[in-house]
């Protein structure tokens, strides 16, 4: 059945999970006590939050070596999330990188925008990094292809309530709703809140039996409407 909204993941399904970890992350990790230090009053927020984290007074030094801490442990924290999208803002301005996105995911995001379907992304990573790296793509600029954009503030990726959240906010039914994702801990809570569902298994990732599968963009269902 031709859905009437998409919602994909981006590492493993639009983009290479060696991008995030191998080109940002470092990225972020090297660059984060030198913007911290050059940009005070951003700083102050971000240590005041991390303190609201850790629910502790914690001294400049301390914030920043939880940051580190965070960043190893790719910790999902809100703190730690806005920084690495402001440090990732400034190398996309600077054009050190681009934003890693597969020929044919760019390709079928603009075919299945093109055919009226509402397209969305949910990932782990902030809003504003999502739309980093959509807008400072390898294809040009993709953000006018999506409706709108999910990050953990919705929930959890592996907790069903989150895709009935989503659903609520699309206000669609969750049958309507095509979830793409490489990850099946996530493919199944999106089941469990009733919405059809893609394992997208690139690069020789393994496939999981309990869901459909397809290799890249070009392969995921409904065929039928392609010409």
């Amino acid at each position: 059945m031709r859905p009437g909204a998409i919602v994909t993941d981006i590492e493993g399904t639009t983009s290479s999970i060696a991008f995030v970890h191998d080109v940002l992350f470092p990225y972020s990790r090297a660059r984060l006590e030198r913007f911290l230090t050059d940009r005070p009053d951003a700083a102050a927020a971000i240590f005041d939050a991390v303190r609201a984290e850790a629910g502790t007074d914690l001294d400049r030094q301390a914030c920043i070596a939880l940051l580190r801490q965070w960043h190893d442990a790719d910790r999902k924290i809100g703190p730690l999330k806005q920084l690495q999208g402001m440090i990732w803002a400034d190398g996309y301005a600077q054009g050190h990188f681009t934003g890693h996105v597969y020929s044919d995911a760019a390709e079928g995001l603009r075919r299945w925008h093109d055919a009226g379907i509402a397209l969305h992304v949910y990932s782990s990573g902030s809003v504003a990094a999502q739309k980093l790296l959509f807008g400072h793509s390898d294809h040009g600029d993709l953000t006018p292809l999506f409706a709108g954009y999910f990050d953990t503030a919705v929930g959890g990726k592996r907790e069903a309530r989150s895709y009935r959240a989503i659903a609520d906010a699309l206000d669609r039914p969750p049958a309507e709703i095509l979830f793409l994702s490489d990850t099946p801990e996530e493919l199944a809570a999106a089941t469990e809140a009733g919405l059809a569902v893609t394992l997208l298994a690139r690069d020789g990732a393994p496939a999981d039996s309990r869901f459909p599968i397809a290799d890249s963009f070009d392969a995921i269902g409904w065929q039928e409407d392609r010409r």
